[in-house]
């Protein structure tokens, strides 16, 4: 029952409220309105009372959309609460309503309203890709047709699109057509044919604009990408190309880059070089072409002096379906440089000259040459050093080596000439040609000696055949005016010929003695010797040889006071009242040797008393030390030696036997001028008759000799005047020196005996212009106990003679 009584009321609230909602209020407004814009006043039109409609409780009820609208409950009026934009609500519908409820309470009432939202022209057209890209191939025909984009306008009616523009294009256009259901569709359209080479890409505008008021319009960008057909052939730069290049470029150098361009593109656009059959092969030989890149290089070794110019013609090929070419010329000149080396010719070379060729004669012709050019072509030629030769011009590439100065072979036998010759390049290149000049000697040279003169002592007693020296000679010539011959040159002195004395080897020069020589009989030599070369005509020089004998310590000094005979004692009687200091006998000892070898030192061997007797070892004076004593014994015995300076040196002895007598005997130093009479002699007169017998005899023959001598013409000597020098001498010059009596000679000897024997002093001096010997004699006690210097003041000139060899 309650359910019933429910239902009742229910039923009658929904029946009046349908009887209510039969009735629709239709508005009509434009979309996009502000909102609080009043759309209708609901009061009024629906018959309500404005007190009472803010008490009744009035809602809105929207189907299917959103709370768009709002009543004022004060004013009744109905307006907008949000903006409606009609392209969001109904879309792409032609038309477009809101439908909702009003719902008024107290009592309950429902009206039903529909709202027509009209378009306004609020969207422009819109194309659904804002950037259009066409592929067209420029061998495309007029009027090719290209679809197009259509444009979206979300208006509806006259506010949709209504028509297209094209950007201004002198290849395209635009075909507009409709679709069934009205659409408006566009075509593009080619005008003109395209040439992708002049414009590869053709930007355009498409404009779709509506019908509104004011007309709304919107863009795309419409991009035509001329596609290319091979219809350009390569193009190079220049159609002749000209390279200048050093020659001898190292391998890879690049001689040049060629570069074919093709306006077309790709493949089309890809070109490839090659050398046409009009490249020689030599020139494809010394260059190479990459095929890819067009860069010409060196290839192979490039001479100026083998080729100047080089021509090259090239073709370029694109790789498209049907390949176009094109082609040029290529010309390399070669640039001459400085890479050959001058050239040196001799002709006509004299390499043996005599050496006294004349002045200004020509020994060979120079010819020289250089393969470059220009100034490295231009050459000049010089002799290295200073030489006695000098290069004579006689055309642009000729020259003459003559002889510049006299030659002499003995100076510089051989000459090494180098030539040089430089060109003008820069750097310059030098190369030199050595030739070797002989001389050949002739006899212009006189053999030459050392020295001028030549001193040689020989030692006296020399074996015969002994080498005394070798006087070798120098030629500075060759061969046979080289080869000496030696000489003696002849003088003969006394009838001697120096060849009997002296041998020269005259191959080599060595001087030989042929005798054996003694200082005491020849003391020197003067001759010369002559050394000859063989040349034609032979030319010769001369020394001057002197020979100097040297003595030997070979004689052994003899003693000839007192004289006794061989092996005999000397026996002196003295009274025993002689004094101190007074003579008792003088040892003379004479050596035949040189003054150093002859002279003479006196010692005692024996001395009975050496307190007795003194010696004095210069003049071998025998003197007593003190007066005889009772206990000094009658008989002494004094051994004295006589010993010269040689080395070893010689001596003799001498044994005196005093015997002191009563009887007073004169004394030696009374005696003055009266010579003394020695008690010896007088046992020995047999002695001294032979001794004079045998002087005498020698004395005669020593006259004979002489005068023969001096009748026979001497014969002229060939060498050289006679001089004093050139003599052999066999004078003697004996002085009588510390007392002592020096002598070599028979004949000296026996005079010295027979005036000792008259108690007399005998001395042999030089005497002065031209007589060979001056004897004098003094009395045996004048100055025997002074000097010889003293003594020799003393001297009494008794007797001179002439002697000669």
């Amino acid at each position: 029952m309650e359910l019933e009584r429910m239902y009742v009321p229910f039923f009658f609230v929904f029946c009046t409220t349908w009887r209510m909602a039969l009735s629709v209020n239709r508005y009509s407004i434009p979309e996009e309105m502000e909102r609080g814009s009043v759309v209708a006043n609901l009061a009024a039109d629906l018959g309500l009372d404005l007190s009472g409609l803010a008490q009744r409780e009035v809602t809105l009820d929207f189907l299917h959309s959103k709370k768009y609208l709002e009543v004022n409950k004060r004013t009744g009026e109905l307006y907008i609460n949000e903006k409606i934009d009609r392209e969001n609500l109904c879309q792409m519908k032609t038309t477009c309503y809101i439908k909702l409820d009003v719902i008024i309470k107290s009592p309950l009432r429902i009206f039903n309203i529909e709202l027509e939202i009209t378009d306004i022209n609020d969207n422009a057209p819109h194309f659904r890709m804002d950037r259009v890209e066409l592929d067209v191939s420029e061998s495309a025909t007029p009027g090719e047709r290209f679809s197009l984009p259509n444009a979206i306008d979300p208006d509806v009616g006259s506010n949709t699109v209504k028509t297209y523009r094209l950007s201004e294009s002198e290849h395209f256009t635009i075909d507009i057509h409709a679709g069934s259901d009205g659409t408006k569709y566009v075509d593009l359209v080619l005008k003109n044919e395209l040439d992708r080479e002049h414009q590869a890409v053709h930007s355009l505008i498409l404009t779709a604009v509506d019908g509104g008021v004011p007309a709304r319009s919107g863009n795309a960008n419409i991009i035509v990408h001329v596609l290319d057909t091979n219809d350009n052939a390569p193009q190079f730069d220049r159609q002749a190309y000209t390279v200048n290049m050093s020659e001898n470029s190292p391998l890879g150098t690049l001689v040049t880059k060629l570069n074919a361009t093709d306006v077309d593109e790709g493949a089309n656009a890809e070109a490839t070089y090659y050398f046409t059959l009009y490249t020689s092969e030599k020139t494809q030989e010394m260059f190479a072409l990459n095929p890819g890149t067009g860069e010409i290089t060196v290839k192979g070794t490039i001479d100026f002096e083998d080729m100047k110019m080089y021509d090259m013609h090239i073709e370029a090929k694109d790789n498209g379906p049907a390949p176009l070419t094109g082609q040029c010329r290529v010309t390399v000149h070669v640039t001459d440089m400085n890479d050959n080396y001058p050239e040196i010719t001799v002709k006509s070379l004299k390499d043996t000259l005599k050496e006294d060729v004349p002045v200004g004669t020509v020994i060979a012709l120079v010819g020289i040459s250089d393969r470059d050019t220009g100034d490295n072509g231009k050459v000049n030629l010089t002799i290295n050093k200073q030489m006695p030769f000098l290069l004579n011009k006689t055309s642009e590439s000729h020259y003459e080596l003559i002889v510049s100065q006299p030659l002499d072979r003995e100076k510089i036998a051989e000459y090494e000439i180098t030539l040089v010759v430089t060109d003008s390049g820069t750097p310059p290149l030098t190369d030199n040609e050595t030739i070797t000049v002989h001389l050949l000697d002739i006899n212009d040279n006189a053999p030459q000696f050392p020295q001028s003169f030549y001193t040689i002592p020989v030692m006296e007693n020399n074996a015969p055949g002994a080498l005394l020296s070798s006087l070798t000679a120098l030629d500075p010539d060759l061969h046979e005016n080289q080869y000496l011959v030696y000489f003696i040159i002849e003088k003969e002195i006394v009838n001697i010929s120096m060849s009997m004395l002296f041998s020269i080897n005259p191959e080599n020069g060595n001087l030989y003695a042929l005798k054996t020589f003694d200082y005491e009989i020849e003391k020197e030599f003067l001759f010369h010797i002559e050394a000859r070369d063989s040349g034609v005509p032979p030319l010769c020089s001369n020394v001057t040889v002197h020979i100097i004998i040297m003595d030997q310590n070979d004689n052994t000094p003899i003693i000839v006071s007192p004289w006794r005979a061989h092996g005999s004692v000397v026996e002196e009687k003295i009274p025993r009242s002689t004094d101190k200091g007074s003579l008792v006998a003088k040892v003379i000892a004479i050596d035949t040797d040189s003054v150093h070898n002859s002279r003479i030192a006196y010692q005692f061997l024996v001395n009975t008393d050496a307190t007795l007797f003194s010696l004095d070892q210069y003049n071998g004076e025998i003197r007593t030390m003190r007066m005889f004593s009772y206990r000094d014994a009658r008989h002494q015995t004094l051994v004295v030696i006589a010993k010269d300076n040689g080395d070893p040196a010689l001596s003799a002895t001498v044994t005196i036997k005093l015997s002191t007598v009563e009887t007073a005997l004169k004394s030696h130093s009374d005696t003055t001028e009266v010579p003394l009479e020695y008690d010896i002699f007088s046992d020995l007169n047999l002695y001294l008759v032979i001794g004079l017998g045998s002087v005498s005899f020698l004395l005669l023959i020593t006259i004979l000799v002489t005068i023969v001598l001096k009748c026979q013409k001497p014969n002229p000597s060939k060498a050289a005047p006679p001089s004093r020098n050139s003599v052999i001498s066999s004078e003697r010059n004996s002085t009588f020196a510390d007392s002592t009596l020096v002598s070599n000679d028979a004949y000296w000897y026996s005079m010295f005996l027979a005036e000792t024997r008259k108690g007399k002093l005998v001395v042999r001096q030089p005497a002065p212009k031209g007589a060979r010997y001056v004897v004098s004699s003094l009395p045996r006690g004048t100055g025997l106990t002074d000097t010889s210097d003293s003594a020799a003041s003393t001297l009494q000139v008794r007797e001179s003679l002439d002697i000669a060899y």
